[in-house]
């Protein structure tokens, strides 16, 4: 009896008007902010062209071998990705030294084209791995070239090294570094990611992608200058092509 006096609580006319009205008073603020132009919920903008069609032979002086070309065969961790535009490759630095620890570097890009959420880090990813960060700081990448591409980029420059050293095995340690692409603007961690993509109410679309680069390739890591420099020059060589050819234009 009792748990039927308060079902009949909710059939009441009263209590039926008043879930009319806010259901009305919901719809009609749905309404009212899509009239004054703010999109709390976006749409999926697709790349200009997906990330696998990036120009390997336009990249010089870097070069990538087909068996360089990695996708990820796990289906739990695509699914954790939580997308299928991305690229994994190892660019080879033909004009650095043979013994130049920056020689190689993996390059991993991933796009999200409706993002409701920002991804794995490297933070994660490589500590998840089983890896430990040895060093995190924020750093600003400038990038530019001879045809006046100029960018000043925030970034985020860690250290992850392996927890199996001991005193007679040297620790295998390497840099990262990566930054967020968000909209129209750049952001060196998730949170910085969020705020940017919180700040585009006026936008139909919205869109993030990740930019990391690893240099792991090597049995010496570079320092921390070379792997700046190292990741200045192949930057302001791939960046231009994925902004102008590959991720969307929010004015068009």
């Amino acid at each position: 009896m009792k748990n039927t006096r308060n079902i009949r609580v909710y059939l009441q006319p009263a209590f039926l008007i008043c879930t009319a009205v806010l259901a009305t008073a919901g719809a009609g603020m749905s309404v009212t902010i899509n009239k004054l132009g703010l999109y709390l919920k976006k749409e999926p903008i697709p790349l200009k062209k997906s990330l696998d069609l990036l120009d390997e032979y336009g990249i010089a002086p870097y070069q990538v071998e087909p068996v360089n070309k990695f996708k990820i065969e796990n289906a739990e961790v695509a699914e954790a990705l939580g997308t299928k535009d991305y690229i994994q490759w190892i660019l080879e630095d033909t004009n650095a030294e043979v013994n130049s620890p920056a020689k190689h570097c993996l390059v991993f890009i991933t796009y999200y084209d409706c993002p409701d959420r920002i991804p794995h880090v490297p933070e994660e990813c490589y500590v998840g791995g089983g890896f430990q960060r040895l060093a995190s700081d924020s750093v600003t990448l400038e990038i530019k070239n001879d045809s006046g591409f100029e960018r000043k980029i925030p970034g985020k420059y860690l250290v992850f090294g392996s927890p199996k050293a001991n005193l007679w095995q040297r620790a295998e340690k390497f840099p990262v570094l990566y930054f967020f692409k968000v909209n129209r603007e750049y952001a060196s961690s998730r949170e910085e990611a969020r705020i940017a993509l919180n700040k585009n109410l006026f936008q139909k679309f919205s869109y993030f992608s990740k930019v990391e680069l690893a240099f792991n390739q090597a049995s010496v890591p570079p320092s921390k200058e070379e792997a700046i420099a190292a990741s200045e020059k192949l930057l302001s060589v791939i960046l231009p092509i994925i902004e102008n050819e590959h991720w969307p234009d929010l004015e068009q």
